[in-house]
């Protein structure tokens, strides 16, 4: 069958930087809709910490991983504030969001997708899990700030998530090292979401209309 090695250290701290990177981009969407520090504040730390969320009540992994490790919520919290006073000396605000976003997504997929194993969730659910955990904060986020969800209207999205959570959890049946495949990993997520962007990869659209009755 398939196995995955215990946490490394290497995931717990792409983690951290997720955290911000995801908190960073809820600011930068907060500053176009004008809102005040505190919510700012506050839409960072649900966009950074809401995927995980969903995905401890979903699969019964209690507490929260927020609630055992408040250190997250410093951190989300941090990182949109440091936006504030650092998002005027971004030029490319748009790229910035963009790259700040695609790793959020990476790394909390393959963090999803270690605490579903942890939980001894079978293949399927392990992937689902990576999935909600590296999308739905983004998709808070953007409803929040009354926006269509990346998730929804850009280039290959949900996809990168499941493509990176797939070789996360199957290739550790080759038993390779733990945190050089989570690095490699990361690699191939982000590149795969970057170039996505760059080259505009989308899903088929579904178009249907009154006229085509």
């Amino acid at each position: 069958m398939w196995t995955m090695p215990p946490t490394d250290s290497v995931l717990h701290v792409l983690s951290f930087v997720a955290v911000a990177a995801q908190s960073m981009t809820a600011a930068l969407a907060a500053g176009r809709r004008s809102m005040d520090w505190a919510g700012v504040c506050m839409l960072g730390a649900i966009t950074a910490l809401g995927g995980g969320t969903i995905r401890d009540v979903l699969l019964g992994h209690y507490p929260l991983v927020w609630v055992a490790h408040p250190i997250y919520l410093a951190i989300a919290a941090a990182g949109a504030f440091a936006t504030i006073l650092l998002a005027r000396l971004v030029v490319r605000l748009n790229l910035a969001f963009l790259v700040l976003d695609a790793i959020g997504l990476v790394v909390f997929t393959m963090a999803g997708c270690d605490v579903a194993w942890q939980v001894d969730a079978s293949l399927p659910i392990v992937i689902v899990a990576g999935m909600i955990t590296g999308c739905a904060g983004g998709v808070l986020r953007d409803i929040l700030c009354n926006e269509v969800p990346l998730l929804f209207r850009s280039e290959l999205y949900a996809s990168v998530s499941v493509v990176t959570g797939l070789f996360y959890a199957t290739a550790f049946g080759l038993n390779l090292n733990p945190p050089a495949w989570t690095l490699l990993t990361f690699a191939l997520g982000l590149s795969f979401r970057m170039l996505a962007i760059r080259y505009r990869w989308e899903m088929p659209k579904f178009v249907f209309s009154d006229e085509e009755r």
